[in-house]
């Protein structure tokens, strides 16, 4: 069994909330969907207050746009309220008020990377799937740790993406709550 990631350590010591940033291409399908699961987990684990999340994507088409409407269908069906979501766009500013960077595939990891300020900010950028109790053990491609894009292809590739980001944020609430 593959050894799954660790959290950074919060940017304040002092244990203020603790910021979690979901990151996808275009803001809507992946990350959202992630964050509004992780949402739910968390405020079922007592943890809202001490945990807060945002998404954003690295492009820029779909900015201002609700959820694509099949994953929000996906989300729905699955008895989530997916409603409350507007695209946004991820910047260097994001790095100063998270202290986790959370990347759904390669390309937004290098997306995320190019923007980091300081090399400490490069530490708090991980692979969604690295909390993924099902990834890859032992990955061995750049590409192994992605959460699928499941823009082009059909409601099964929603389901998937759904089950991947349920299961990846019951361990993220774990390591939370061990905070």
């Amino acid at each position: 069994m593959r050894a799954l990631a660790a959290l950074p350590p919060p940017r304040d010591p002092s244990g203020g909330t603790y910021s979690l940033a979901l990151v996808c291409l275009g803001n809507i399908c992946r990350s959202p969907m992630a964050f509004v699961v992780l949402e739910r987990r968390l405020a079922e684990a007592g943890l809202a207050s001490r945990v807060s999340l945002d998404s954003a994507g690295t492009g820029t088409w779909h900015l201002g746009e609700p959820m694509d409407h099949r994953a929000a269908d996906t989300l729905a069906a699955a008895g989530y309220q997916p409603s409350r979501h507007r695209a946004s766009r991820f910047d260097s500013d994001w790095f100063a008020g998270h202290d986790v960077i959370l990347v759904m595939d390669q390309r937004n990891r290098e997306d995320v990377l190019a923007l980091a300020p300081t090399e400490a900010d490069r530490g708090r950028v991980l692979m969604f799937r690295a909390f993924d109790p099902q990834a890859p053990p032992e990955p061995e491609l750049p590409g192994d740790l992605d959460v699928p894009d499941p823009w082009f292809g059909g409601r099964s590739g929603y389901d998937e993406v759904l089950a991947i980001v349920e299961r990846t944020a019951d361990v993220l609430v774990r390591a939370l709550a061990d905070r």
